[in-house]
């Protein structure tokens, strides 16, 4: 079994009239990944986006008020290429999704505009909220799967009943998210190191044992 999130990008509200077009979407998406590669955050324009995309300018305003929405879209669905398939167990569901996380924020696509929005968004609380909502919660649900599917395969406890139980679970999956997605953003994006085989299994036996678990193996 494969889950993946399968997410448009996020529609401005209040908007009627036509429906949009899935190509022109991706169309525009894709030209605002390729101009940040290219020109950067500060030269980027929307004039400059709707001219790589062939659509006219108030097709983009459209659909984003402004180039800071734009580029957590043009991020966001890079994110939701993420998939976790079940390898059996936990220790290879985690070593899967973190070689798979590495090898996407190796892409200079998704490194220079994840960058671009997350320095941006240290001085505008209002991007830093798009970016939570629509990158960092959407991912979160990977974290969920991966739990519950552990939790049936009898690796993990289940959750405790009850509304003290389920907050506790919410908070147990926003640290395993962070602490697993910030050690492979640090280690691709400010280390500048790989995610490679060796790393991603070292990093998994550490965060499921802790330092013991590293035992006598190789370093990564």
């Amino acid at each position: 079994m494969v889950a993946r999130m399968h997410h448009s990008a996020s529609p401005r509200k209040g908007r009627t009239g036509r429906p949009r077009s899935v190509e022109t979407d991706h169309a525009i998406l894709h030209a605002t990944r390729a101009a940040l590669v290219d020109l950067g955050w500060g030269r980027l324009t929307m004039s400059e986006v709707a001219a790589r995309a062939g659509v006219a300018k108030t097709t983009l305003y459209r659909r984003w008020a402004n180039k800071n929405e734009l580029v957590v879209d043009a991020v966001a669905v890079l994110f939701d290429e993420l998939e976790l398939p079940d390898r059996g167990c936990l220790q290879a569901d985690i070593e899967g999704v973190v070689l798979q996380f590495g090898a996407l924020l190796a892409r200079p696509e998704t490194k220079t505009a994840l960058m671009a929005v997350v320095a941006e968004s240290t001085t505008d609380e209002a991007l830093r909220e798009r970016i939570r909502s629509a990158i960092v919660d959407r991912q979160k649900r990977l974290v969920q799967l991966g739990r519950s599917r552990a939790q049936e395969r009898g690796e993990l406890p289940a959750d405790t009943p009850g509304e003290e139980g389920a907050r506790t679970a919410a908070r147990t999956m926003d640290l395993i998210f962070d602490v697993i997605a910030g050690a492979i953003v640090h280690r691709t994006l400010v280390s500048g190191e790989p995610v490679d085989a060796a790393w991603g299994r070292d990093f998994t036996a550490l965060f499921l044992t802790g330092l013991a678990g590293l035992g006598d193996g190789e370093p990564a």
